[in-house]
């Protein structure tokens, strides 16, 4: 593991966020397509992600970018229909899908509305299928996206979680959240640490403690939990840390 596992991009406002990782994704995008590689992103949930959604259109549209070897997967998703407000395939499926006219057969969403075994057995049989796997049998992916709560949850994985989902295989598992809707769909942390890039797009106030504490040291936090596991995190941020 490289000595500082953490890449950190501060920006003044969201907008500067939203539009740096739109352009560093566009471009990750393009170079997976002129080496005629399939690119397996998991998208995020959180309300950074409807700006991104539309830097990306903008500049994807700007560069005529061409997004036909993406496979799209989540980090998590709320155990809701795909027309309820608090989905995140359906925020997705109207910012980002839809304006780009992405093909249905790229897109892999978590059936929310279906029982939680049950859709966590599907979508672990087409991540499996799709992506390729690690020694231990993980998917990896080209990239994860993660968003950053005020308690320094990510995808689905919160604070206080049981011993079985910070030690899951997954690659997705059932959970039950503190905050509504509870019942969820999360990756694992040993699947986000199997992935080639992971990127946090942590934006908002409120948050300041949450990056601080996940920063430090041996930090248990669920983002101090991937940043310990994974080779290198690339947070995208517009938070300002306490002073030390």
């Amino acid at each position: 593991m490289p000595s500082d596992p953490v890449e950190l991009l501060k920006f003044p406002d969201s907008a500067a966020l939203a539009a740096a990782a739109a352009k560093a994704w566009i471009q990750a995008v393009t170079q997976a397509g002129r080496n005629s590689k399939p690119h397996f992103v998991a998208l995020s949930g959180g309300r950074i992600v409807r700006d991104f959604y539309q830097r990306v259109v903008d500049a994807a549209r700007a560069q005529q970018t061409d997004f036909g070897h993406i496979h799209f997967f989540w980090g998590d998703e709320r155990c809701v229909p795909p027309t309820d407000p608090e989905s995140n395939f359906g925020v997705a499926q109207t910012l980002l899908f839809q304006p780009l006219g992405i093909n249905a057969s790229q897109i892999h969403r978590i059936r929310g509305e279906a029982p939680s075994t049950e859709a966590v057995n599907e979508i672990n049989r087409d991540v499996l299928h799709l992506l390729p796997q690690d020694a231990a049998g993980l998917p990896i992916f080209d990239l994860i996206f993660l968003g950053l709560g005020e308690d320094a949850h990510v995808a689905s994985l919160f604070p206080g979680a049981p011993a079985e989902v910070i030690n899951a295989r997954g690659p997705y598992l059932p959970v039950i959240g503190p905050k509504p809707p509870p019942q969820r769909i999360t990756l694992s942390y040993q699947t986000i640490a199997a992935a080639r890039e992971v990127w946090v797009l942590a934006s908002g106030g409120g948050k300041e403690q949450a990056l601080a504490q996940s920063l430090a040291p041996n930090s248990n936090t669920s983002l101090g939990r991937v940043i310990g596991q994974s080779a290198t995190t690339r947070i995208f941020t517009d938070i300002s840390l306490p002073r030390v």
